[in-house]
């Protein structure tokens, strides 16, 4: 569907409006499928009444031991987009997606067998809902990714400060819903874009932190906070002014964030420079041209 143009100088423009939108968040892979985990284990409540006192206990048994499954799943493919749009970040500390596997054949089991299906039956189930499970949604990550060469105490820092930073943004966005206002919607996740994208300058580099951490903290806090407020606000009032004074609030937060990522950008490129400059210095005493 088309979105009519707006910007500053347009009719009912508003600051920042004319800018390209950042691209979709990325969707979840198998988000779709796992809804369908979570609707499964109905039907075995269902069946389970009117049944004998066994059967109506494996059936409530085999209902509770899906939903688990289902939501070790939703929490491992989170935690597998994480990790995915990181370039550098530690596997994830509990495998959810492998233990859902192993829930989802072990519920299938428990419900074969209590609708009458045998041992053999029952290992069949676990076996083929495990499989299964595997293949729709994969394997949790097994490896951590980009610290090679990283220390391990600064990587840490950087991953506590970015996973703080990434809790600010998400209760931006659950906060701008509340406004119903498609528009500022799509300028918080261009400012969201714009601050992960200094997110991931600082995993590059965790020398970097020390100049980011304001960003990171006190910035990203403030801009939650004033998210939450003017949601409130205009999702009572649909005051105009209260939403062209956010959303010149992000462009500021915008500009800022984007000037600081472009200032450690070439910081790092000006590190560079002095260690090639040295190196070749040293070519030099050592009797060797450097080629240009």
């Amino acid at each position: 569907m088309a979105e009519r143009y707006g910007g500053p100088h347009s009719p009912k423009g508003y600051p920042g409006a004319g800018k390209p939108a950042p691209s979709a968040r990325r969707a979840r892979r198998g988000a779709a499928r796992v809804n369908f985990l979570f609707l499964l284990p109905v039907f075995f409540i269902f069946t389970a009444f009117g049944r004998d006192p066994v059967g109506f206990g494996t059936g409530f048994v085999a209902f509770g031991v899906l939903i688990l499954a289902a939501w070790l799943t939703r929490e491992g493919l989170r935690a597998e987009e994480a990790f995915e749009i990181r370039k550098v970040a530690k596997r994830p500390a509990i495998p959810r997606k492998m233990f859902g596997s192993a829930l989802t054949g072990l519920g299938l089991a428990i419900a074969g067998y209590s609708a009458g299906a045998g041992l053999a039956a029952a290992a069949i189930f676990v076996v083929l809902g495990a499989v299964l499970h595997g293949f729709a949604f994969g394997m949790d990550p097994l490896k951590d990714k980009g610290v090679e060469g990283v220390d391990e105490f600064q990587a840490g820092r950087v991953a506590r400060a970015v996973d703080e930073a990434e809790k600010h943004l998400g209760a931006m966005r659950d906060a701008i819903l509340r406004a119903n206002d498609r528009k500022l919607e799509l300028r918080v996740e261009r400012f969201q874009a714009t601050a992960r994208d200094m997110f991931r300058t600082v995993e590059e580099d965790p020398r970097d932190l020390s100049a980011a951490r304001r960003y990171l903290g006190v910035y990203l806090l403030g801009a939650r906070d004033a998210t939450i407020k003017f949601a409130d606000i205009y999702a009572r009032s649909r005051d105009q002014t209260a939403r062209d004074d956010y959303v010149a609030l992000l462009d500021d937060l915008e500009d800022s964030f984007a000037a600081r990522t472009r200032k450690m950008l070439l910081g790092d490129r000006s590190g560079l420079d002095v260690e090639i400059d040295v190196l070749r210095a040293r070519l030099e005493r050592e009797g060797v041209k450097a080629a240009e």
